[in-house]
């Protein structure tokens, strides 16, 4: 509430100065308290009077801050820090075991799959080989089988046929006597029959 000077000077009783120091009070419009016992009106921070100390505290704040940092928290930083750091190298050191060990388990498996390719192929092929010699084999066997049931069945014909011709000679040259003797009544020699069978035959 502001108060004016008419109004102040109308409520003070007669005969009594108004002294605004004396009585304590603040003014009214700028709300600080006159110049007297309770120092000039500046803002305490901003008073020149309070600077020494204010250094003062400003250094001892500082340095007790700087050695907390510089003992306490750095260091626990820098050791953070550290074993971070030693925690990836470990965990690089890691991935790189496993990834050589991938590495040479894939090698491995692809070396043995061409082995096992080359190897199947082998087998396979060996076993064409020897499928083929058999075949050559058996077929050489039986036409050689065939060829000697030809052999001795065209020697069996062969005899066959000379016996039947054999007899068919006994048989015509019977055959010529018994007609001789029936149609002329007389003899005939065999030399003779035989000659004659033999010129028909070769007719």
């Amino acid at each position: 509430m502001f108060v004016t000077a008419a109004y102040a000077q109308s409520t003070t009783p007669e005969g009594e100065a108004h002294d605004p120091a004396a009585a304590g009070e603040v003014h009214t419009e700028t709300g600080v308290a006159p110049e007297g016992e309770h120092g000039t009106g500046v803002f305490p921070p901003f008073d020149s009077t309070h600077f020494a100390s204010q250094l003062l505290w400003l250094a001892i704040t500082f340095g007790l801050f700087y050695l907390l940092m510089s003992k306490v928290i750095i260091p626990r930083i820098g050791s953070i820090l550290e074993t971070r750091h030693d925690r990836i190298a470990q965990d690089l050191d890691e991935a790189s075991r496993l990834k050589g060990e991938a590495d040479a388990a894939i090698a491995s498996y692809e070396q043995e799959l061409a082995s096992a390719k080359a190897k199947g192929h082998s087998i396979a092929d060996t076993a064409r080989d020897a499928a083929k010699a058999k075949a050559t084999a058996d077929r050489t066997a039986v036409e050689a089988d065939l060829a000697n049931k030809i052999t001795a069945a065209e020697t069996r014909i062969a005899d066959i046929k000379s016996k039947a011709l054999a007899d068919v000679g006994a048989i015509a040259e019977e055959t010529a006597t018994a007609v001789v003797k029936q149609l002329i009544g007389g003899t005939v020699t065999k030399a003779e029959i035989t000659a004659a069978v033999k010129a028909s035959a070769g007719n």
